[in-house]
């Protein structure tokens, strides 16, 4: 069995499981947005801060990377992506299909935000999430940190998204 993941955020920068190969691909009718509450990697439950996640989306593109795992890895990395991805259950793991670079088509697991859990959050003006995320701290650091991250590794696989360049900017004069 051949285990795809799409990556849009944290998985980018720190998969955490052994990737065998990397392809920019492209997911249809979801957006990427900062629309859920960390209560515990990147703020806490007294200071949420706020984490990328898929919404769903009609005509809506998230452009990422497809990651395989290792062969002969796929049931610990699943193992591993469950705790990782699942604390909460404000994510909802998918079986999506994904289009991959040169235009081949992939089923890949996808983490996408359950828009009725209490940690969603979409909709928050962009100013709101910059000082949301500008302060808040978890048990894996800065909410900052994952910002600057992750627009740093859309930067280097040449995805545009102006909404997380805004926002490292914003972050940024506020810490300053």
């Amino acid at each position: 069995m051949t285990l795809w993941v799409f990556g849009y955020g944290s998985l980018l920068w720190n998969p955490g499981f052994e990737v065998a190969q990397e392809i920019p691909a492209t997911l249809a009718d979801y957006a990427r947005s900062f629309c859920m509450r960390s209560i515990h990697h990147r703020g806490t439950e007294a200071d949420p801060g706020l984490v990328l996640a898929l919404d769903e989306t009609a005509g809506a593109t998230c452009n990422g990377v497809a990651m395989r795992a290792a062969t002969g890895t796929e049931a610990e990395t699943l193992a591993y992506l469950r705790d990782r991805e699942l604390i909460s259950s404000a994510y909802v793991e998918r079986m999506l299909e994904i289009t991959l670079e040169g235009g081949q088509t992939v089923q890949a697991v996808t983490y996408v935000i359950d828009a009725d859990h209490v940690q969603y959050c979409g909709g928050l003006p962009l100013e709101e999430q910059a000082h949301i995320i500008a302060h808040a701290v978890g048990g894996r650091g800065p909410n900052s940190e994952y910002l600057y991250n992750t627009a740093q590794h859309l930067k280097k696989l040449g995805v545009a998204d102006p909404d997380l360049d805004w926002l490292s900017r914003r972050v940024a004069a506020i810490l300053a």
